[in-house]
C-alpha cells in the first residue's frame, strides 16, 4: 500500500510538473504570436457585396467572437515575461482596445463620410493613412501606368469596391454629426475629381475593361456626394467625442499617459515657449540679413540640393544616429518642387527659406524606409500598428527631431532657421490646442480653426486655406492625432531623460547616437512603450488594472 501510495504520489508530482511546464510552454510570448494572428484575421471584416461590410447587424454577429478573442487575450499569463514581450502583449490589448472603442464611440462608418474615401493618390508619411480608412482602399500611388496584367487586375478590383462600398454607406451614415458630415463631402468630391481624371490617362484609352470599372466607380461617387448633400441639412449634432472619451481613448488604445486636461496644459505652455523662444531668436538675430526665400525654380533646386547634404553630413558627422544607406534616397525623393509664393501652404513657406527643419520632420520617411529595408523582428511591431497608434511614436518623433537637431548644431551655419523650427512648433501646439477643444465641443471644428490660423507666427497659416480644414478635419477624425505632434515630443524628450538619468546612475555615458538607435530598433510603437522598454520605467497605464 505504501509502495502504491508513493507511486501514486510521483504520478501527481509527475503530472504537476508536466502541467507546469505545458503552462510555462502555452503563456509563452509565442502564445501572444499565435493570437496576434488570430486578431488581425478577426479584425478584418467579411464581405458584402464585395465590399468590406460596416453594417451594424454584421457587427452585432461578431460581438460574441470579439468578446471570445478579448477573453483569450485577457487570460495569457504574461508573468515572468521580459519587457519587450510585455509591451508586445500591451500593444494588442490597445488594438483591441480601439476596435471596441470604434465600435461603442467613434463609429466613424456611421459617422464620418470621410472614412468611405477609396482613392489615395499619396504615400502616408507615417505607417498608415492618418484617420480612419476602410479596409480596401485603392493606392493609386502604388501602380505604375502603363499597367502590366497582374497589376490591371489588382486595379480593377481596387475599383470594384467602390461601388457596393459607397451604396452600403448610404445606408450606414445615420450619424448626426455636422461638422464630420459637411467636410467629409469635401473628401469625396476630390475622390470624384481623381476618377475623372483617371479617365483622360492615355494608356488606358484603349482599355474598355477598365474604362469601365473607372466609369462605374465615378458614377457611384458621384451618387454618394449628392446623397450626402442632401442629408447635410438634417445634421445637427456635434462631432467631438467629449472630455471622459477621449481621455480613455489616449490612456487604453494610443497608450498616451495623459488626460484631455494635461494635453491642454501642454499644448499651452508649448505654444507660449515657442512664441517667447521665437521672440528671444529674432531679438539674437536682429542684425543678421533676413532669410530669402527661393523664387524660381532653380533657387529652390540649389537650396534644396545644399540642404539635403548639409542635413545628412550633419547626422552622420555630430554621431545622432546610425545612418543607414537607405536614408538619403528616402530623403531625396521628398526634397519637394518650387511652388510660386502665392500658392505655399505653411510648410511650403518655411521650406523656402530652408528646408532643413522640415527635412528634419521627415524623419518619417526613414522609419518608413526601415520597414521595408529591416522590418522589425516581432510579428508585432514588423506592420502598422491599427487606429494610429503610432502616432504619438512617429509625429512624436519627427517633431521632436526638429528642435533636437537644431540644438545639436544643426543651424549654427544659418541662426535664423531657428526661428523657423519655433515658428513651426507654434503652429502644431495651436492646431493641437484647437482639436482638443473641437473634441470636447467646446468649439466647432471652424472655430478650432480659428485657433490655429490665429496663433500661429507671421500668419503663415492665413495663406492657404486647404490646409487648416484638412488638418482640423483630420484631427476631429481622429481623437489624439491633432496634439500628438506635441505630447508626443513631450513624452520623447522625457524618455530622453529618463535614458541619460539611467546612464549616469550606472556611471555609463550616454550617447545620442545610441539613445536614437535604440529608439529605431524598438519600432513604430507608442513612446511610452519605447520608454518602459528602453529604461524598465512604466510611463502608461495598464488597462488590465483598474
Amino acid at each position: 500500500m505504501r509502495r502504491l501510495l508513493t507511486t501514486l504520489l510521483l504520478c501527481v508530482l509527475a503530472f504537476n510538473t508536466f502541467s507546469q511546464t505545458r503552462k510555462k510552454a502555452t503563456d509563452g510570448p509565442e502564445k501572444l504570436t499565435d493570437f496576434f494572428t488570430a486578431w488581425r484575421t478577426f479584425e478584418n471584416p467579411p464581405k458584402l457585396n464585395g465590399a468590406p461590410d460596416y453594417t451594424e447587424a454584421t457587427f452585432r454577429q461578431r460581438t460574441a467572437a470579439f468578446s471570445i478573442l478579448r477573453k483569450k487575450l485577457r487570460n495569457i499569463d504574461t508573468t515572468g515575461w521580459a519587457i519587450p514581450d510585455q509591451v508586445d502583449y500591451m500593444i494588442v490589448l490597445a488594438e483591441m482596445n480601439g476596435y471596441q472603442f470604434n465600435q461603442r464611440v467613434l463609429k466613424p462608418w456611421e459617422r464620418d463620410p470621410a472614412f468611405y474615401k477609396t482613392v489615395w493618390t499619396y504615400k502616408s508619411d507615417v505607417p498608415a493613412h492618418e484617420g480612419p480608412t476602410h479596409h480596401a482602399v485603392l493606392e493609386l500611388w502604388s501602380y505604375t501606368f502603363p499597367l502590366n496584367s497582374a497589376e490591371k487586375q489588382r486595379f480593377i478590383n481596387d475599383l470594384n469596391v467602390i461601388p457596393p462600398l459607397n451604396e452600403q454607406a448610404k445606408l450606414n451614415l445615420t450619424g448626426n454629426a455636422r461638422d464630420l458630415w459637411i467636410t467629409g463631402i469635401r473628401d469625396i468630391k476630390a475622390q470624384s475629381d481623381v476618377l475623372a481624371e483617371l479617365k483622360n490617362e492615355t494608356t488606358l484609352a484603349n482599355d474598355p475593361e477598365v474604362l469601365t470599372a473607372i466609369e462605374n466607380a465615378l458614377t457611384s461617387t458621384n451618387e454618394l456626394v449628392s446623397w450626402l448633400e442632401a442629408e447635410a441639412e438634417t445634421k445637427t449634432g456635434p462631432s467631438g467625442i467629449g472630455k471622459d472619451h477621449y481621455t480613455w481613448y489616449l490612456q487604453n488604445v494610443h497608450m498616451v499617459p495623459l488626460t484631455w486636461e494635461d494635453e491642454v496644459m501642454i499644448l499651452k505652455r508649448e505654444l507660449a515657449r515657442a512664441w517667447a523662444s521665437l521672440k528671444l531668436e529674432e531679438h539674437r538675430n536682429r542684425n543678421l540679413p533676413e532669410l530669402t526665400a527661393a523664387n524660381s525654380e532653380e533657387a529652390y533646386k540649389m537650396l534644396a540640393e545644399t540642404s539635403a547634404k548639409s542635413f545628412m553630413k550633419f547626422l552622420k558627422e555630430q554621431d545622432i544616429l546610425t545612418v543607414k544607406p537607405y536614408f538619403e534616397p528616402a530623403l531625396r525623393a521628398h526634397l519637394g518642387e518650387f511652388i510660386p509664393e502665392e500658392k505655399r501652404n505653411f510648410f511650403r513657406i518655411g521650406q523656402h527659406y530652408d528646408p532643413r527643419p522640415l527635412y528634419s520632420h521627415f524623419y518619417h520617411w526613414f522609419e518608413l524606409a526601415r520597414m521595408d529595408n529591416e522590418p522589425n523582428p516581432r510579428p508585432v511591431r514588423k506592420d502598422a500598428l491599427l487606429y494610429n497608434i503610432f502616432d504619438s511614436r512617429n509625429e512624436g518623433t519627427a517633431t521632436a527631431v526638429e528642435e533636437m537637431f537644431m540644438q545639436a548644431g544643426l543651424y549654427d551655419d544659418s541662426p535664423r532657421v531657428r526661428e523657423i523650427v519655433y515658428i513651426m512648433i507654434a503652429q502644431r501646439a495651436a492646431r493641437g490646442l484647437g482639436s482638443l477643444y473641437a473634441h470636447a465641443n467646446e468649439m466647432t471644428m471652424e472655430e478650432a480653426g480659428g485657433i490655429h490660423s490665429e496663433y500661429t507666427p507671421r500668419g503663415w497659416m492665413k495663406t492657404e486655406k486647404d490646409l487648416l480644414i484638412f488638418e482640423q478635419h483630420l484631427y476631429l477624425r481622429q481623437p489624439g492625432y491633432g496634439t500628438s505632434y506635441i505630447t508626443g515630443k513631450y513624452l520623447l524628450e522625457n524618455a530622453l531623460a529618463d535614458y541619460a538619468k539611467m546612464k549616469e546612475a550606472n556611471n555609463e555615458p550616454f550617447a545620442l547616437k545610441e539613445f536614437f538607435d535604440t529608439l529605431n530598433s524598438i519600432g513604430n510603437i507608442p513612446i511610452a512603450l519605447a520608454h518602459w522598454e528602453m529604461t524598465g520605467l512604466k510611463q502608461h497605464k495598464d488597462p488590465r488594472k483598474k
